[in-house]
């Protein structure tokens, strides 16, 4: 069967140990990857209260002056922390080179501390572990970021339990390639604009992830994300705040050797009758496994008659690939992702 929506998923009964329950949410999971590599999730105990004062300070910090957001652009290009301005990145370029750039700009932060050990401050270490730049303003932007990433990890390594059992298999398959993830954080701000878009451009061209699972908050305002279904058509994506849009990687479709699906999609323009009142934003967690982690094809996804596509490669290496690819518009390379 093939879906023409974006199914939401109640992870809650997963989450209590019940076995039915989490057979259950891992079928109705396994069912979403297979066919548009796109969930939402309800139930998964994030506070509320951390999503909406991330959401406020992210909103505080894009409305500054211009010349206050760009004393964040990092001094070294290609470094995934910072802003990245307006119409700096072009998405569609990983699908077609004459993608117009994208509407929006975003500001990119990862872990904050880390262990005093080889694997975070080694020569490899710090290709993935990097410091932050903080704004100065608003005040509570830099907490606010924090916690909510602190709480993302924590749901990624559930959603790594379910993707497991998903998958037929160990419930703890995942853990030791998570346990020194190098993920970072985008916030993207689709700013209003006045005389509406350019021709031919919107917020973000079609695209795919590049890494393992994204966790992306985003909000209920007009001009929002799409994907693709296998039939070719381009549907709407339900968000709010309080769920999260979940979907598939290019990684772990290589991982699952291409059982599990990495979806195109896009973010569109607010329809011409629409009256936004302000600029919309999303926030994602594109996770991305320990750099060493060894990617190759998971057992239960290959028989016989279905052997592996892929000869295996290293997270990091892979995650580097991607960048070299780039989708950069002027200023600095920009790490490739996403929606």
């Amino acid at each position: 069967m093939s879906l023409d929506t974006v199914p939401i998923i109640d992870i809650s009964p997963f989450l209590s140990g019940d076995p039915a329950g989490k057979k259950a949410v891992a079928d109705a999971v396994a069912a979403a990857c297979t066919d548009i590599g796109f969930f939402a999730i309800s139930g998964h105990g994030v506070d509320q209260h951390l999503v909406e004062d991330l959401r406020e300070a992210s909103h505080s910090f894009f409305e500054q002056p211009e010349p206050v957001k760009r004393e964040t652009v990092h001094p070294i290009p290609d470094t995934p922390r910072g802003l990245r301005v307006m119409e700096g990145e072009s998405l569609g370029r990983t699908v077609r080179p004459d993608a117009t750039p994208d509407l929006k700009e975003f500001y990119h932060y990862g872990s904050q501390d880390w262990p005093d050990e080889p694997y975070f401050i080694g020569p490899e270490g710090k290709q993935y572990f990097i410091p932050n730049i903080w704004p100065d303003k608003p005040a509570s932007f830099r907490e606010a970021s924090l916690a909510y990433y602190a709480e993302m990890e924590r749901l990624i390594h559930d959603l790594g339990r379910i993707a497991s059992m998903a998958l037929g298999l160990p419930e703890n398959w995942f853990e030791d390639k998570l346990d020194k993830h190098v993920t970072a954080i985008r916030l993207n701000y689709y700013p209003l604009l006045a005389d509406g878009p350019p021709p031919g451009q919107i917020r973000a061209g079609e695209h795919t992830d590049y890494g393992f699972l994204t966790i992306l908050m985003g909000e209920d305002e007009a001009g929002g994300l799409q994907v693709r279904t296998r039939k070719g058509d381009w549907i709407d994506v339900e968000t709010r705040p309080e769920f999260f849009v979940i979907n598939i990687g290019d990684l772990l479709m290589r991982w699952t050797n291409d059982t599990w699906l990495s979806n195109m999609h896009r973010v569109v323009n607010p329809p011409v009758n629409s009256k936004p009142t302000r600029g919309r934003l999303s926030v994602g967690f594109f996770t991305q496994p320990n750099y060493d982690a060894l990617i190759e094809c998971i057992p239960t996804c290959t028989s016989p008659d279905n052997p592996a596509k892929y000869e295996p490669v290293v997270s990091g290496k892979y995650r580097d690939l991607k960048y070299d690819q780039g989708n950069d518009v002027g200023e600095t390379k920009s790490a490739p992702a996403n929606a």
